[in-house]
């Protein structure tokens, strides 16, 4: 009985306390950057050649890649993100709003100024994610 109640003791679920859905260190804007970075070279790429079947597997990659842009931000925006910071951040809605609203213009844009927009974009709340993070 001794054992099981041990053995009970280890597995019990531990009480710890975060911030986010777990301790940090698991969130990072690096993963939304390096996805529009992609986007942005395949517009570049794209505008430097005229095969279409090259062009073809360009826009089907960038759709995917902003898509991927979309889903980082909003797992640092519903996960990591907490209304306190709202509070020293007013404007991180609306960064976020903006910054999905041109992953999904990148989408359907082969303009490479729309893949550095979203790039400023993700640069904004990457300065506040290292403004609110607990080490």
């Amino acid at each position: 009985m001794r054992l099981l109640t041990a053995l009970t003791n280890r597995l019990a679920p531990l009480e710890v306390q975060a911030h986010c859905d777990l301790p940090c260190g698991v969130y990072d804007p690096a993963q939304a950057r390096i996805e529009a970075e992609s986007v942005k070279a395949i517009c570049e790429k794209y505008a430097a050649n005229d095969d279409a079947a090259f062009r073809t597997r360009a826009i089907l990659i960038k759709e995917q890649r902003s898509e991927l842009v979309k889903h980082h931000l909003w797992v640092l925006w519903t996960d990591y993100f907490k209304p306190e910071h709202l509070q020293d951040h007013p404007d991180l809605h609306d960064l976020f709003w903006q910054a999905t609203k041109l992953a999904g213009e990148a989408k359907h844009s082969s303009d490479v100024k729309v893949g550095q927009q979203l790039l400023d974009a993700i640069e904004k709340i990457d300065k506040i994610f290292w403004d609110t993070k607990v080490a």
